[in-house]
C-alpha cells in the first residue's frame, strides 16, 4: 500500500524559493523605478543646463557675496570677470573627456590657473583642456597670457574625490580632483587673499596658440535611463515567469504521472 505524501509538504518546499523569487522581483522592480526617477532628474538637469548656459553672462559677484552662492542656484551660471593669471601656480587636473566641455576629448588635463582679481581675491579658473603631450607649459608658451585679461566662463562647484581616484602628485603637478581649495593649498596660495569656493570654467576668449583649448560648455549627458528601466522590468517579469513555470508546471506534470500510475 502506497503512502500518500501530505499536501502541505510540497507547499513547504515551495516556501523558500517563493520568498527568494519575490525578493528578487521586488528588487528588480525597485531598480526599474529608480531608473525612471533618475530619468526625470536627468531631464530636469539638462533643462537647467540649457537655460543657464544659453543666458548672457553677468558680472562675477564680489567676494562679500560668495558665501551666499549655492550650488543649486548658481552652478552653470555664466559670468564675466577680469584679473591676472598666476601662471607659475597652474595645476593640471587629469581628465578623460567631459559631459559638458566638448573640447575635452581623449586623455589629457584641464589646466587650472589661479586668477588674482583687482581687489586681491583669488578665483581658480579651468582654462581648458590640453592633451598629454602639451601638459608642459613650455609647449604652449603663447597661451600663457600675461597681464590683466577679461574672460567669460561658467561657475562650477568642487567635486568630491572619487573612491578609487589615485593620489595627487604635487611634485609632477598632477591632480585628480577639481577642488579649488585643495589646489590653492597645494600651490601655497592659502591665506594670500579671499579664495572662491567655486571655480570658473572658461569659455572665451580663445588664447594665442589655441592651448589650453576652451569653448562654450554644452551638456552632453547620456540619457539611457528608460532603456535601463525597461531592462530591469523585463528581468522582473522573466524571474516571475520562471518561478511559476518551475513551481506549478512541475507539480501538474507530477500529478499526471501519479494519475497515470
Amino acid at each position: 500500500m502506497r503512502s500518500v505524501e501530505p499536501a502541505a509538504a510540497p507547499r513547504r518546499r515551495l516556501l523558500v524559493p517563493a520568498v527568494m523569487s519575490l525578493v528578487g522581483v521586488a528588487l528588480l522592480i525597485g531598480l526599474g523605478v529608480w531608473q525612471l526617477q533618475r530619468r526625470e532628474w536627468k531631464h530636469a538637469l539638462i533643462a537647467t543646463l540649457d537655460e543657464r548656459l544659453s543666458a548672457a553672462p553677468v558680472a562675477l559677484p564680489p567676494p562679500s557675496a560668495w558665501n551666499g552662492l549655492t550650488q543649486k542656484d548658481a552652478e552653470f551660471c555664466r559670468v564675466r570677470l577680469s584679473g591676472t593669471y598666476l601662471h607659475d601656480a597652474e595645476a593640471l587636473v587629469y581628465a578623460i573627456g567631459s559631459g559638458v566641455r566638448g573640447s575635452a576629448t581623449g586623455f589629457g588635463y584641464l589646466v587650472f590657473t589661479p586668477m588674482r582679481l583687482a581687489d586681491g581675491s583669488l578665483v581658480m579658473v579651468d582654462r581648458g583642456f590640453v592633451p598629454d603631450g602639451r601638459k608642459n607649459p613650455a609647449t604652449r608658451a603663447d597661451g600663457q597670457v600675461p597681464g590683466e585679461v577679461e574672460i567669460v566662463g561658467v561657475l562650477r562647484w568642487p567635486e568630491t574625490r572619487p573612491l578609487f581616484a589615485p593620489d595627487d602628485d604635487p611634485q609632477k603637478n598632477i591632480f585628480f580632483v577639481r577642488d579649488p581649495a585643495m589646489l590653492a593649498q597645494a600651490k601655497g596660495l592659502a591665506g594670500t587673499g579671499p579664495l572662491a569656493s567655486f571655480y570658473v570654467a572658461k569659455e572665451s576668449p580663445p588664447v594665442p596658440g589655441g592651448m589650453p583649448k576652451a569653448g562654450p560648455l554644452q551638456p552632453h549627458l547620456p540619457d539611457n535611463h528608460l532603456q535601463y528601466a525597461l531592462t530591469w522590468f523585463a528581468l522582473a517579469i522573466g524571474l516571475a515567469v520562471i518561478f511559476f513555470v518551475w513551481a506549478f508546471g512541475g507539480r501538474r506534470t507530477g500529478a499526471k504521472r501519479v494519475s497515470a500510475g
